[in-house]
């Protein structure tokens, strides 16, 4: 929002107004730089050119526009940045995202066109974290092994990278959902936070890994740890492809989605949350926004306030706009006439 600390500056607009009256009147004449001198009580000279005449037109306009941008130069202009700082922990959520070959389905609606699963997810997690609601962010990498990229935190940037940066294939191949959870709780069950809740985007059924899914959502409620499972995609034959991060060959082709919901919905009503099944981003959005409503905790925070002044900027302005001006009345015009 931008201020200024000192608007009486502004009344010095007030004379652009006075001197256009008071010429009409008769009372100040039009002021000119005659190249000869003139007999006194002459003729002024005047542009017959239309050209010249456009041209002089647009030097009065950058005058009145560099007058304007001096003054309000004078005036101080600031512009306040308001920041919410909390000074309490908010909800933990942590996603276990599947990284599998299959996240690399083009299956998935956004506006006029088809995007990854995986793609989708990183959409819709991003958006959730635009929200910005004092809760600390989190990231498990899921395939047939699991790693914890980023545990939770409040360093939205680094979340986000870190985000983008997940590719499909790096943690190889298959589902392992019951270690994915697994990791995810032990790095939310030496939390302090309020609320922790996890939350699962996968496309697939649990078929890799030493750990049930069972057992993870069971340890989850032991935990106080809310889960929360998506099955994202649609089902039947869809394109895929995909670069091997290891080898880097390019998998193309077809791939026939069909999995069961049914364990998904069930671990996650184990652990007190829900399942949600998305076929579009907006889906997905609309899904991750609700779970932000039901898992909002009550903070404390005070606001911090910064100042960038904008002075500086307009003194710059008005110094273009008058050189302008000058230069089309002396440079251009002079080789008119």
């Amino acid at each position: 929002m931008i201020q200024f600390e000192n608007p009486q500056a502004f009344f010095f607009l007030l004379a652009l107004p006075a001197l256009y009256i008071l010429r009409n009147l008769g009372i100040f004449s039009q002021i000119s730089f005659p190249l000869t001198i003139s007999d006194w009580g002459g003729k002024t000279f005047t542009y017959k050119n239309t050209i010249a005449k456009i041209v002089g037109f647009f030097s009065q306009v950058f005058a009145v526009l560099g007058f304007i941008a001096l003054v309000t130069a004078l005036a101080n202009p600031i512009i306040r940045h308001q920041e919410k700082i909390y000074t309490s922990r908010g909800t933990d959520i942590l996603f276990v995202l599947d990284t599998s070959p299959s996240m690399a389905a083009r299956d998935i609606s956004l506006a006029n066109e088809q995007v990854t699963r995986l793609e989708a997810a990183k959409i819709g997690i991003r958006t959730l974290t635009a929200a910005e609601r004092g809760a600390c962010y989190g990231l498990v990498a899921m395939a047939s092994e699991a790693a914890c990229i980023v545990p939770p935190t409040n360093d939205i940037e680094l979340f986000l990278k870190r985000l983008s940066d997940l590719n499909v294939g790096e943690f190889g191949e298959g589902s392992a959902i019951g270690i994915g959870l697994s990791t995810a709780i032990y790095h939310l069950s030496g939390s302090n936070a309020p609320k922790k809740c996890i939350v699962l985007i996968t496309d697939g059924e649990n078929n890799a890994g030493s750990i049930h899914p069972e057992t993870a959502a069971n340890l989850a409620a032991e935990n106080g740890i809310t889960l929360y499972t998506f099955g994202i995609g649609t089902k039947g034959s869809v394109p895929i492809e995909y670069i091997d991060p290891k080898t880097g060959k390019i998998h193309s082709g077809f791939y026939e989605s069909d999995f069961d919901k049914t364990p998904l919905e069930e671990i996650s009503m184990l652990a007190n949350g829900k399942y949600f099944g998305t076929e579009s981003t907006a889906a997905l959005s609309s899904a991750l926004a609700e779970i932000s409503r039901r898992e909002d905790s009550v903070q404390s925070f005070h606001y911090r306030f910064s100042d960038n002044n904008c002075y500086g900027f307009f003194l710059f302005m008005t110094v273009i706009l008058f050189f302008s001006a000058w230069f089309i009345r002396r440079v251009m015009l002079s080789e008119v006439l």
